[in-house]
C-alpha cells in the first residue's frame, strides 16, 4: 500500500474551503483511507476569484448535481465549461489556477484526489513515454465513462465499511488510465514508418482477413509490445490497426461482390465479419452504400 501518501492533511494546503464548499464527507475521516481521498461538496451559489493553489497529485471532479456556468484561468484567457451531472474535470497538476462560476441549481460534486507518488510510480511504468498533462485533463473533460463509472463506485463503497485496499487498487487504476491518455507517441521517422515491421503486420492482415486476428498477433508479427504497436502504426499509417484491417476486410469484400456469385452471407465469413449486419455497417461507413446496393 501506500504508507506515505504525497499530501498531508489536506491537498490544496493554505487554502481555506469554507467560504466556497461545505464537504460532506472525506475518505481520510470516515474511513481512514490514505491511498486516496475521496470528498463530497456541496458548492455556493457562485463564486469570484477563487485562487486554487498548484498541487501535484491528480485531481478528479465529478459533478452529480448543479447547472453552473465555470470559468478557469490559468494564465491566459479565461476558459468557459458547463458543470452540468456527470460532468468531468481534472486541473493540469502543477499549475495553480483561478476560478469563478454561477449556479442556477445547487451545485454538487464528487472528488477524488491520487497522491503523488502514486502518479510519479505510475509515469516511471509507462513505457517511458512522456506525458502531456494538458492533453490528459483535456480527454477526461471530454468524458470518459470508465474514469466517470470508477468515481461513482468510490462514491457507493464510502458508504461502506471498505478497507484501504480497495482505494490503493482504484488510485493505480485511474492512475495508469488518465495517465495513458496523455501519452504524446515519439515521432516516426519516415525510414522507420516504412520499415520492414509496418509491411510484416499489413502482409499478416491481407493473409489473414477471414480470420480472427487480434492486435496482439500484429505486435508480435512486427516484433514489439502491444502498447508501442498501436502507437507507431497510428503514426505511420493515419489509422489505428482495428480500423486499418476493417478497411482491407471492406476492399475485400468490394472485390468479391463486383465479382459476382456469392451472398452477402457469404462474403461476410470470407471477409472476417461475424455476421452480415457488422459486414453491412462496416461496408456503409467505408463506401456510404449497403453491400446489396454495392453488388446491384
Amino acid at each position: 500500500m501506500c504508507d506515505a501518501p504525497d499530501f498531508d492533511l489536506e491537498p490544496y494546503l493554505g487554502f481555506d474551503p469554507d467560504p466556497y464548499v461545505e464537504r460532506t464527507f472525506s475518505s481520510w475521516d470516515s474511513l481512514g483511507w490514505r491511498s486516496l481521498l475521496l470528498q463530497r461538496f456541496h458548492h455556493t451559489a457562485r463564486a469570484e476569484e477563487v485562487a486554487l493553489p498548484a498541487t501535484g497529485d491528480l485531481h478528479l471532479v465529478l459533478t452529480v448535481a448543479g447547472d453552473a456556468s465555470m470559468e478557469t484561468h490559468t494564465g491566459g484567457r479565461w476558459q468557459r465549461r458547463h458543470w452540468m451531472p456527470g460532468g468531468l474535470e481534472m486541473p493540469v497538476p502543477g499549475v495553480a489556477s483561478v476560478r469563478r462560476y454561477r449556479s442556477v441549481v445547487p451545485l454538487r460534486t464528487l472528488q477524488v484526489h491520487v497522491p503523488r507518488v502514486v502518479v510519479e510510480r505510475t509515469v516511471a511504468q509507462v513505457d517511458g513515454a512522456r506525458i502531456d498533462y494538458e492533453r490528459a485533463a483535456a480527454a477526461v473533460a471530454s468524458g470518459d465513462p470508465l474514469v466517470e463509472h470508477t468515481m461513482r463506485a468510490l462514491g457507493a463503497a464510502g458508504a461502506g465499511a471498505v478497507d484501504d485496499l480497495y482505494a490503493e487498487s482504484a488510485a493505480a487504476f485511474l492512475a495508469v488510465h488518465v495517465l495513458t491518455r496523455g501519452v504524446r507517441p515519439p515521432k516516426v521517422s519516415r525510414a522507420n514508418a516504412e520499415g520492414p515491421w509496418l509491411h510484416k503486420a499489413v502482409a499478416m492482415m491481407r493473409d489473414r482477413l477471414s480470420d480472427p486476428v487480434t492486435v496482439a498477433d500484429m505486435a508480435a508479427e512486427a516484433g514489439f509490445s502491444v502498447y508501442h504497436f498501436i502507437r507507431v502504426f497510428k503514426e505511420a499509417t493515419g489509422q489505428t490497426p482495428h480500423r486499418y484491417l476493417t478497411r482491407l476486410r471492406v476492399e475485400e469484400a468490394q472485390r468479391l461482390l463486383r465479382a459476382g456469385g456469392l451472398s452477402v452471407a457469404q462474403v461476410a465469413t470470407r471477409c472476417g465479419f461475424g455476421s452480415p449486419g457488422s459486414l453491412s455497417t462496416a461496408f456503409l461507413r467505408h463506401t456510404g452504400v449497403r453491400p446489396s446496393a454495392y453488388r446491384n
